[in-house]
């Protein structure tokens, strides 16, 4: 007896796992086709709650700017956390599956075709570094962080040309020092917030982005110019106020007003070259931030949520510019912080 050798280089268990798939989605056809619900309703008649929730979610990607924030500062709200109806989007389809409702999944393509436009993009590849190019990265070190000497060895091995600091408390500003001096001869410090660089630096003046009702002694705003191999540069380091999520709304009223006076000083700025490094305590899709977002470029690659460090759920740590590009930004491992680094490249080209 002659056995019949397989000569295909398919693995069984490989080529099995395709076949299974489109023999259930087969057989899910046929089902919902031929069956009804409990009401008797065919796949293109059920399903009509999940498909407006879909339509709903899909308005909210597309209009988010249509949603008031006078009250309880909605708008902000939902623009904070707009990535993650990606994840509704998700649960949607999972549902319309189980209940085999073919116009929820129909009505689901707008919702998925508003989250791509928006965020779709930032899953791209970068552009090609270039000769000038300078790499930045912004922290938060937090002013409980236990291990400053460590956080400031971990920014430093990432090489960057700039090193943005906020949250610099009295005690650990001379561990940071220290520890990046060897490689970042220059450094600027005013307030709680410092910048350390690899070219030098002048001009360093502190910022006044202090919104009215705070209290004296609050400086977050820095101003320098750092004079690069390809041309001198304006940087901006902040740190504006935190925001707080209450039972009236989102509390953003101060990182408001503090955003307002930020746009001011770099709208007025007399350099072209300009970047701007901090905690901005909003996102870039946050309408809090317009007066910064209007002016200058964001990261157009990355998501890179940095805060909490614990489970990241946004980006609040930001890098900005004028009259240049911010390629794509990315996280850096977890520091004695409740922030995570952020690291960028910005080009001039």
């Amino acid at each position: 007896m002659v056995e019949r050798v397989d000569s295909g280089t398919t693995a069984p268990g490989r080529a099995g796992a395709p076949r299974r798939a489109g023999r259930w989605l087969v057989r899910w056809a046929r089902w919902g086709a031929a069956a009804g619900d409990a009401r008797g309703r065919a796949p293109w008649a059920r399903g009509r709650v999940l498909a407006v929730l879909a339509v709903l979610t899909a308005g909210l990607l597309a209009f988010h700017r249509a949603v008031p924030n006078s009250a309880w500062h909605m708008g902000s709200l939902l623009e904070a956390f707009l990535p993650w109806l990606g994840v509704v989007v998700v649960v949607l389809l999972v549902l319309a599956l189980l209940r085999r409702s073919a116009l929820a999944l129909v009505a689901l393509l707008l919702p998925v075709a508003a989250w791509t436009h928006l965020f779709g993009g930032l899953f791209l590849p970068g552009a090609e570094p270039g000769p000038g190019d300078l790499v930045v990265v912004q922290h938060n070190v937090s002013d409980e962080n236990a291990d400053p000497a460590g956080t400031a060895r971990a920014l430093a091995d990432a090489g960057p040309d700039l090193i943005a600091l906020e949250e610099l408390v009295p005690t650990a500003l001379p561990v940071y020092e220290k520890a990046l001096a060897p490689d970042y001869p220059y450094h600027a410090v005013r307030g709680t917030v410092g910048l350390w660089s690899k070219h030098p630096l002048t001009g360093a003046r502190p910022l006044d982005i202090k919104p009215r009702g705070i209290a004296e002694g609050w400086h977050r705003g820095l101003r320098t110019t750092v004079h690069t191999p390809h041309g001198a540069v304006a940087a901006y380091v902040a740190h504006l106020p935190s925001v707080r999520i209450r039972a009236s709304g989102l509390a953003s009223s101060w990182r408001d007003e503090s955003a307002g006076l930020l746009g001011e000083a770099i709208a007025a700025e007399s350099r072209d070259r300009v970047i701007l490094l901090g905690d901005l305590n909003g996102t870039v899709d946050d309408r809090g931030l317009a007066p910064l977002t209007s002016r200058m470029n964001m990261a157009d690659r990355g998501f890179a949520f940095s805060f909490p460090a614990g489970f990241p759920l946004a980006r609040i740590d930001q890098v900005m510019a004028r009259s240049a590009t911010v390629g794509r930004i990315r996280t850096l491992p977890a520091t004695g912080s409740d922030h995570l680094p952020v690291a960028a490249r910005i080009g001039w080209g």
